[in-house]
């Protein structure tokens, strides 16, 4: 018990730091938040003035995801100023959670956008309507995909590096809504070369399916993150890593388990060092562990280790050499692996044949 209250009161330094690293990152994703923002109104002007000239259904379905874009650059603008504000008493994991609540509202969005583009599109199909100013329309068009991508591929990058779903969240949008924009552009030149009017209100049906099934992944990941669903990428490269660089004094390692809170990951282990450490031999050991963690998914995470003194039925699986309190002879390594290593169950050669 007294190693434990130590550690704890050691890891308050740890945390401060990660704590401070993880606001610079939210600030950093809320101020790209805002001019992707301010773009997606921009861009949305640009698209609304192509319709008018056009009166292309396909060139509307462009602009209408991007007023999707627009309230979900609002929306998620909202969310990651309080994702930024600093943990308090009420939330002692911080406000990252606001990140999956706004990707669901913008996830159910593009939805929306998606069914009611596919019911002007039957709209016109009743109603035609021609298309004018073709070449204009592709021209305006084509500027705002470009930047779209552009901005879509900034705010991935950042996303991932500093892990917010709602900065990759309007990142996939941008990009979405540029891909959608290729499609309507090569529409608007097969039906400036072949006068087929009809491939207007094709290709609109087609992109209200592609929107519909974008937007269900977008609500499907957020809500994984609301359920603290396991991320199964993470946790495979972490038991990956733990195993190219297991320590002696690493002896078993289980109850792993990782949680996202917006930027930062929340990691909780049970490790077991040999039982005769001191409090400040098993610290070292700890340390390393956060340390390699650290180094392989940044510094904003935290880390809470329980550590276990080993027990007779260790020595089977232990591969410390010289141990001078060793009982048994060292029979077999074994593997961590995502389920044995998952399991609130220390392991044994019993245990690791029986699976």
């Amino acid at each position: 018990m007294r190693y434990r209250i130590f550690y704890r009161v050691d890891v308050i330094e740890v945390l401060y730091l990660t704590q401070i690293f993880s606001l610079q990152q939210a600030k950093q994703n809320l101020r790209i938040q805002i001019w992707i923002t301010l773009l997606s109104v921009l861009l949305f002007i640009a698209k609304i003035v192509a319709y008018y000239l056009t009166n292309s259904l396909a060139v509307l379905t462009d602009a209408l995801e991007s007023i999707v874009n627009v309230l979900a650059g609002f929306i998620g603008l909202y969310a990651l100023h309080i994702a930024a504000k600093p943990k308090d008493v009420e939330h002692p994991y911080g406000h990252g959670k606001a990140e999956f609540l706004s990707a669901a509202a913008e996830g159910t969005l593009i939805i929306a956008s998606g069914i009611y583009i596919f019911y002007e599109t039957i709209q016109n199909i009743i109603a035609n309507h021609p298309i004018e100013k073709i070449d204009t329309g592709i021209y305006l068009v084509g500027i705002t995909g470009i930047i779209n991508y552009i901005a879509g591929y900034i705010c991935i990058k950042v996303g991932k590096q500093n892990r917010s779903l709602a900065l990759q969240s309007s990142g996939k949008h941008l990009q979405i809504d540029t891909y959608s924009t290729l499609a309507v552009i090569a529409g608007l030149m097969l039906i400036l070369i072949t006068q087929l009017h009809w491939i207007d209100k094709l290709v609109a049906g087609i992109l209200s399916i592609v929107i519909v099934f974008n937007g269900y992944k977008i609500i499907r990941e957020s809500l994984a993150g609301i359920m603290d669903e396991a991320d199964m990428k993470i946790l495979n490269r972490l038991v990956l890593v733990l195993n190219e660089n297991r320590r002696a004094n690493w002896i078993d390692l289980h109850n792993l388990r990782v949680i996202k809170y917006g930027i930062t990951l929340h990691v909780d282990c049970h490790l077991t060092v040999p039982w005769y450490l001191n409090i400040h031999e098993a610290h070292v050991e700890v340390d390393a562990l956060s340390d390699l963690i650290k180094k392989e998914f940044g510094d904003a995470m935290e880390l809470f280790v329980h550590t276990d003194g080993c027990l007779d039925f260790s020595c089977n699986i232990c591969t410390r050499e010289n141990c001078i309190e060793r009982k048994h002879p060292f029979e077999q390594k074994i593997k961590w692996t995502l389920e044995n290593i998952l399991s609130n169950q220390k392991h044994t050669i019993q245990s690791y044949s029986n699976k």
